[in-house]
């Protein structure tokens, strides 16, 4: 009897480790476990080097749950991570005054980029707007990839269309469901439309064959991110999760945010807070 108690413990244990993996895209460090959602600072590296420079003084590790904008929010809400950092400026704003975050804190910014076939059969280069931009793309018909997936990006993509006054459909607008790298590189590959981020256009236009920039610059199209925690006492790792937030908006944080990328790529891939002032709202 002993031995079978024994053998349906370590069952058990094996399957609870095999699930809690299968919930981390990535464990960073050795102590105690806080978790975090986010989705292109996790999948282009940044989130590794804050948490390693964060564990190595708290003795703590991180896991990943690689999840956008509207989904880490969820995830949020749910108790299902201690923290994340998003790009979602009105629902972030909502879910503290709801009372489910807190410790809302920028962080920094990226920006949108329209890329698309180097010869532009839609014309949007010459644009004055992102909403005009969309509605060449529109009356062209010209090949158009979302990601249709709840993230911030896509709120973001469904605002412009909004402006635009679109209401978009057919054959020539296509929802892949996906993230964004993978989504990029799709679009390169069929020579499409997309709204990228500029961190993911500098990490992945090395192996851009078929794509150029088109549109940039409208400040509609800029991404402030914020990080947010638990309420006090919510999760077990709700300390660390709030102090992870804390140390990424702090000088230390903040300094591998304005180099992260320059090494790699010859450019930063992310803005700092104080650059990122001018947009938040």
């Amino acid at each position: 009897m002993r031995k079978i108690c024994l053998a349906l413990l370590t069952c058990t244990l094996l399957f609870a480790a095999s699930a809690y993996a299968k919930e981390c895209k990535k464990t960073y460090g050795d102590g105690e476990v806080f978790s975090i959602a986010t989705g292109s600072p996790g999948e282009l590296g940044l989130l590794e080097v804050l948490a390693d420079a964060f564990n190595a003084k708290h003795g703590s590790a991180m896991c990943w749950k690689k999840a956008g904008s509207g989904a880490s929010l969820m995830l949020l809400k749910e108790k299902d991570v201690d923290a994340i950092m998003v790009h979602a400026p009105a629902a972030e704003k909502k879910a503290v005054s709801d009372g489910w975050a807190r410790n809302r804190q920028l962080i920094g910014s990226n920006e949108f980029y329209i890329v698309g076939p180097k010869d532009d059969p839609a014309g949007i280069k010459g644009a004055k707007s992102v909403a005009e931009a969309y509605k060449k793309i529109s009356d062209a018909k010209a090949l158009f990839l979302s990601r249709g997936d709840n993230s911030g990006t896509h709120k973001k993509e469904m605002a412009i269309w909004k402006k635009a006054g679109v209401d978009p459909s057919g054959d020539w607008y296509v929802t892949t469901k996906d993230f964004m790298m993978a989504t990029l590189l799709r679009a390169d590959k069929d020579k499409a439309y997309f709204m990228t981020d500029s961190s993911t256009w500098v990490a992945g236009k090395k192996d851009i064959e078929n794509l150029d920039v088109l549109f940039k610059g409208d400040m509609f199209i800029v991404n402030t991110y914020h990080g947010l925690c638990q309420p006090e006492g919510a999760t077990k790792g709700t300390d660390l999760g709030c102090a992870f937030i804390e140390f990424v908006g702090s000088d230390e944080g903040q300094s591998i945010i304005r180099e992260y990328g320059k090494k790699m790529y010859g450019e930063s891939m992310y803005n700092d807070k104080e650059y990122a002032k001018q947009y938040d709202h």
